[in-house]
């Protein structure tokens, strides 16, 4: 056996209090907020605004009029997605940078309404009072929810539960932001076809039916003006997509689509020619929420909660084609400065401009939401999802039919369950392999992976992948004696050692320390030796306060595997001379 100069580090375990303390770091404080800089990290502004001069300023100016040009008719349009006056569209896109500008942390999120958000909305409270039969009741419940959703994200924010947001996989909002995409753009039909009669209800049948039972409503002006808004729409998002730096002509497109519209229906008499108008009752002054306007009953928190939602998933929503993020960055945006500007663009807006956009046709901010939504349906990634892993993409339809052919809460939950559903398999039943060696190194690799490696006579090396613990110990125990009987079937020699790498262990409870120790007793039985290979040091603290290593004995824990083979060998060998020893000695005697 050749001598190491290195063994496993049997120290004493550290006290509860300091592994307490690093695990909660890691998990709710892995940036370190509390060191030498915490008023910069918690009012970042503290930090990039005494660096700021005016050539920065000249970026963020550019920028800030960008996205200011997309927010205007991106504001209006999803003002009428919830069902609320496009005035307070607007709102959203004036104060929210502003308060963005002192506590966010990116220097390119820009800020302001958001498509799923406000269908969810309206999904949620339009089924407890309708918009059109009681609109201050209905406002009154948005501020209300709204204000709730604002403190409850106040709250995982302070608590640092944004880990939460980890269980909406890729897939699932892959799945849900295309289910969105698809009912959202149907419901625009309605601006479309110049329909005033239609459903409250989102799925795709419903929908449907809604259109063509209401056919004798529909307006072939109409139609013909929204084709033509949604044609430029996504001629300007292809230029975009060719040739990166003419991103301004899809930026401004939306507002283009306004402005043309807005000229046509003043001058043209767009009402008169089945065009409908969207009207923006507004003075040059600013609104005020009153507290009797937001309602703090269980009920309206129940709400509010539920809206949380649509605020989670909503920071997926930047890769849609007209996101104003993604036209920040295209802008040669610098800083959170941008939206300083787009704050001031936006009250100049409402101070001064407002009044213009009441002659906005609703088929302009159909064909605006029409066209953003298209973009968010990512066939490629849908595709790509079911070529390269067959659950996922499961879960990304069952996000995606869930929310076409049902709700949004539907989809979601549909999509989320199979996740945790696939998560709880991960767990229960954990990755392990048998490994040998590559021919003329000392590596060991998976059997299965590769095939050219060379068994060991003797010995069975095996690696785990998991954490060892309540939900998965049995099945651990049963699958090491599954892998010994099916070498024994298979090889001409008997297995006299079971080596486990535990490198891949982060972590073990009592449960897979006793099925450790049970397993130990049943090798015994068939004079099988176990050892482990490099276990990390919170499985090797938890194995030293249990009293496993007094058990199993310190000379079976190895630090690598090309040790513990040795070792293996050298007792096998010394085993083999005494039994030959022990024979010569019979037959002396005899």
């Amino acid at each position: 056996m050749t001598d190491s100069k290195h063994t496993v580090n049997f120290t004493t375990p550290r006290k509860f209090i300091k592994t307490f303390k690093k695990d909660c770091k890691e998990t709710f404080f892995p940036d370190d907020p509390f060191g030498k800089k915490t008023i910069q990290y918690f009012i970042p502004i503290f930090e990039w605004l005494p660096r700021y001069n005016l050539h920065l300023f000249r970026y963020d100016v550019l920028a800030g009029i960008t996205i200011t040009s997309l927010a205007i008719p991106q504001g209006i349009s999803y003002a009428k997605l919830a069902d609320l006056p496009p005035i307070i569209g607007l709102y959203s896109s004036f104060v929210p940078p502003l308060i963005y500008t002192v506590f966010g942390s990116s220097n390119n999120l820009a800020v302001g309404t958001v498509a799923a958000c406000s269908l969810l909305m309206h999904e949620t409270l339009g089924a407890v009072v309708s918009s059109k039969d009681d609109p201050t009741l209905y406002l009154h419940l948005i501020y209300t929810s709204t204000f709730f959703t604002g403190i409850f994200q106040t709250a995982l924010g302070f608590c640092r539960l944004g880990i939460l947001v980890d269980f909406l996989s890729h897939s699932t909002i892959t799945g849900f932001m295309g289910g969105t995409a698809i009912i959202i753009s149907l419901q625009q039909m309605k601006g479309i076809l110049g329909l005033k009669n239609f459903t409250t209800r989102t799925d795709v049948v419903r929908v449907i039916q809604a259109i063509f039972h209401n056919r004798n409503e529909w307006k072939w002006q109409s139609f013909v003006a929204g084709l033509v808004f949604l044609c430029f729409l996504q001629v300007a998002r292809y230029v975009r997509q060719r040739k990166p730096n003419l991103f301004w002509v899809s930026a401004i497109s939306p507002m283009a689509v306004v402005a043309v519209g807005c000229l046509y229906a003043y001058l043209g008499h767009g009402e008169q020619h089945g065009i409908a108008i969207e009207g923006i009752a507004i003075g040059r002054s600013f609104a005020i929420i009153k507290n009797e306007q937001i309602d703090g009953n269980k009920e309206m928190i129940a709400y509010g909660f539920m809206n949380i939602i649509g605020s989670l998933t909503s920071c997926y929503l930047t890769t849609g084609p007209f996101s104003k993020t993604a036209v920040n960055v295209n802008s040669g945006c610098k800083t959170p400065m941008a939206n300083v500007v787009q704050g001031f663009c936006m009250m100049l807006t409402l101070l001064f401009l407002a009044p213009i956009f009441s002659y906005t046709p609703l088929v302009a901010l159909a064909a605006i939401i029409m066209s953003a939504m298209l973009g968010l349906i990512n066939y490629e990634e849908m595709y790509h999802l079911y070529k390269v892993d067959k659950f996922d993409f499961a879960i990304c339809m069952a996000a995606f039919f869930g929310v076409s052919f049902g709700s949004m809460d539907i989809g979601l939950l549909l999509s989320v369950g199979l996740s945790l559903l696939r998560a709880l398999l991960y767990v229960a039943r954990p990755a392990a392999c048998k490994l040998g060696r590559l021919p003329n190194t000392s590596l060991y690799r998976d059997t299965e992976q590769y095939p050219e490696t060379m068994s060991l006579e003797g010995i069975l090396v095996l690696q785990l992948g998991s954490p060892v613990y309540f939900a998965n110990c049995s099945y651990i125990r049963e699958r090491i004696l599954r892998y010994i009987n099916e070498e024994d079937a298979v090889t001409e020699y008997r297995t006299e050692h079971i080596l486990l790498d535990l490198s891949g262990v982060a972590s073990i409870d009592m449960s897979g320390i006793d099925t450790f120790i049970e397993l130990i007793r049943v090798l015994k039985g068939k004079h099988i030796k176990l050892g482990l290979v490099n276990p990390r040091i919170e499985v090797l603290e938890k194995m030293t306060l249990a009293k496993f290593v007094d058990v199993l004995g310190k000379q079976a824990f190895y630090l690598s595997i090309e040790e513990a083979i040795q070792s293996c060998r050298f007792t096998m060998d010394t085993s083999t001379k005494e039994e030959a020893l022990g024979s010569s000695k019979t037959e002396d005697v005899v």
